[in-house]
């Protein structure tokens, strides 16, 4: 009897030190860890909706719900502000500079080209060399290169159903002449279909399955939507125009015959959102909500280079936009959800970014990463369970000849090498509209010498 007092005792206290363990480190790894959902969407501006910009007219009641059971964040940053590149970060959970696609993949033969090095290692690929369990899926757009080697399940995933390249017709299933919709490596013809309805059906079963063999499991849903239409990709005589589902229109009180191409993308935004929540319908479904983390995320801002039709999204109070160093290319909109872990509701400030969910999905599945590997994420979990600061002392950018660095309240940037750096002060203003460099010199020096040490970091 003794003994067994003594093992009960023993219990007691083991229990007692993981519950105190538990409440200190909200992101301690027990079992098998979380399941995983981490939803991108392709060029949807900081300011397309309305939690961001209370003056956009777009619907997007899922997204609204996602946040209010978790985190929005204001001072989310991609790592790149073009497709291709920003995937590649988002993955590695390292910068371009070190993993060397710094490029938008071009044409058929970039986007069925090797891309990505296939020495970078990808989530997928460190989740199953630390024999974590967990079964891995993707669902929508790759981008970053489809050669023979380089595909989803070549690279560490365990399903895929997606396209290979850029953008592909959002019905057609093609990218220029080429058909562009896979499951596994082979072609899969379901044209006329909608391509944020087969992503969401692809994760829908995948997590479905998963769930019920009570199989941990990581779903990475890259949709394509809401990507502007490409001429490229529709028939002689086809207008290019956004692409969105009849229920669609109808449900934000418009016609499929809408010829506003504002409105249109508003079609396209709410039915990719319909899609995400169909996704997360299926995690109460499956009984899974409450051991579920979730990211949603845009890759890069939306694209404001003046063409009619095509650049209707929008980054305000932001400046500029997609492939550009400015705010609105880098700062997208972004949640998190972790019921029980992450209070619902609020809004974080602190700068992140895309590489730091790598660093998240380490922590939260227990997974080894090589120390001989640089990785620029920092673990984001104690910032979005509201018990910290941003792990991040800077954040540094560079697309073609832009670079901008940004430390704390203040950031640099340059259109050019041989341009001199503009300083802003993003706590007042998050426009870029008043260059200090003349008035704070000291700063701009302080910065400067910050990405040198970036900079050095990376030889």
């Amino acid at each position: 009897m003794r003994v067994c007092n003594r093992f009960f005792l023993a219990g007691r206290i083991l229990a007692m030190l993981c519950l105190l363990l538990f409440t200190i480190c909200p992101d301690s790894i027990f079992a098998a860890g979380p399941n995983i959902l981490l939803i991108t969407v392709d060029n949807l501006g900081y300011g397309d909706l309305k939690m961001y910009n209370s003056q956009s007219e777009l619907i997007t009641p899922h997204l609204d719900q996602l946040a209010a059971s978790g985190a929005q964040l204001t001072s989310f940053y991609t790592a790149s502000p073009t497709c291709t590149v920003s995937r590649a970060c988002l993955l590695t959970g390292r910068v371009p500079q070190r993993h060397g696609l710094s490029q938008q993949l071009a044409g058929v033969a970039g986007n069925y080209g090797v891309g990505l090095s296939r020495s970078e290692m990808i989530i997928p690929a460190y989740l199953n060399a630390s024999n974590t369990g967990y079964q891995t899926g993707c669902f929508g757009k790759w981008n970053i290169g489809f050669a023979p080697g380089s595909r989803p399940t070549e690279r560490g995933f365990h399903e895929f159903l997606g396209h290979a390249s850029g953008n592909c017709d959002y019905y057609r299933h093609n990218y220029r002449d080429k058909h562009d919709l896979y499951q596994g490596i082979e072609p899969l013809h379901r044209q006329g279909e909608y391509t944020s309805n087969i992503f969401a059906d692809a994760a829908i079963d995948f997590i479905s399955r998963h769930s019920e063999h009570q199989t941990p499991w990581f779903c990475y849903l890259p949709f394509n939507a809401p990507h502007f239409p490409t001429a490229g990709n529709k028939r002689d005589g086809e207008p290019n125009i956004y692409q969105a589902p009849d229920h669609a229109f109808t449900q934000i009180g418009l016609t499929p015959a809408e010829t506003d191409p504002r409105k249109r993308y508003a079609a396209v935004v709410f039915a990719v959102d319909y899609a995400i929540g169909r996704v997360l319908e299926q995690l109460r479904q499956s009984n899974v909500q409450e051991e579920t983390f979730v990211f949603f995320m845009s890759d890069n801002g939306a694209f404001r280079l003046n063409r009619q039709g095509l650049d209707v999204g929008i980054n305000t109070p932001l400046r500029a936009g997609g492939v550009t160093c400015w705010e609105g290319g880098l700062r997208v909109p972004a949640l998190a959800s972790w019921p029980g872990k992450i209070p619902p509701g609020s809004v974080i400030d602190e700068p992140l970014w895309s590489p730091d969910l790598l660093a998240a999905i380490a922590t939260l599945t227990n997974c080894e990463l090589p120390e001989q590997v640089t990785f620029d994420g920092n673990n984001p979990l104690p910032v979005l369970c509201g018990q910290a600061e941003s792990p991040h002392q800077s954040l540094c950018f560079q697309y073609q000849k832009q670079t901008a660095l940004r430390m704390g309240q203040w950031k640099i940037i340059r259109q050019a090498p041989d341009q001199p750096w503009q300083l802003f002060d993003l706590t007042t203003d998050l426009a870029e509209s008043k260059d200090r460099a003349s008035v704070h010199p000291e700063i701009v020096e302080r910065l400067d010498a910050e990405l040198r040490r970036w900079e050095r970091s990376f030889k």
